[in-house]
């Protein structure tokens, strides 16, 4: 008996939240939905100053800012140019570090998300050493110049570097620019 009485709430209540959803139209907002309710609900005598101030936009006649619309990033090979990286040795905390800066900006049409950089270091026989890399927080959009720093711990054997980089997405063209 307990089972049909569980099934009769649980349909009652689809029934209740079926009903109350069925007169509002797909895609409105549940702010939109509560403005509509307070329009019809409030009275029509309602003096002036019991009715909420009226926004600027809505008083110079203009329509209120839209919502910003993502972007969708770029797929497969995306265009960077870079500056000339500047090495220095220098010290962060008290350590030696190669510290490697440059500057890089998106060359292409949509924003690159996962830009990475990465920094390898190799000795004199092409041995792999210790390396850094940079991971931007965020998707670089199109003409955005940021800068890049790398922090490697110095080693006595460095020879050469490497600089590779890449996006969540594909591949990255990059192309060395004289300055941004």
């Amino acid at each position: 008996m307990k089972k049909y009485r569980m099934l009769t709430c649980a349909t009652a209540l689809c029934l209740v939240t079926a009903t109350g959803c069925a007169d509002v139209p797909e895609g409105v907002d549940e702010s939109e939905m509560s403005a509509a309710a307070e329009e019809t609900t409030a009275p029509a005598a309602a003096p002036a100053q019991a009715r909420p101030a009226e926004t600027p936009a809505s008083q110079s006649g203009q329509a209120p800012a839209a919502r910003p619309r993502l972007v969708a990033p770029v797929r497969g090979v995306a265009q960077i140019g870079y500056t000339k990286p500047v090495v220095k040795a220098g010290k962060v905390g008290g350590k030696e570090f190669v510290i490697t800066t440059m500057r890089i900006k998106n060359l292409a049409t949509a924003p690159i998300a996962g830009l990475k950089v990465d920094d390898f270091w190799y000795d004199r026989g092409g041995n792999p050493l210790p390396s850094d890399s940079y991971r931007h927080p965020r998707p670089l959009q199109p003409g955005e110049v940021i800068t890049v720093t790398l922090e490697t711990p110095r080693d006595t054997r460095m020879n050469r570097n490497q600089w590779q980089f890449s996006h969540a997405n594909g591949e990255i063209k990059p192309t060395l620019v004289p300055k941004l």
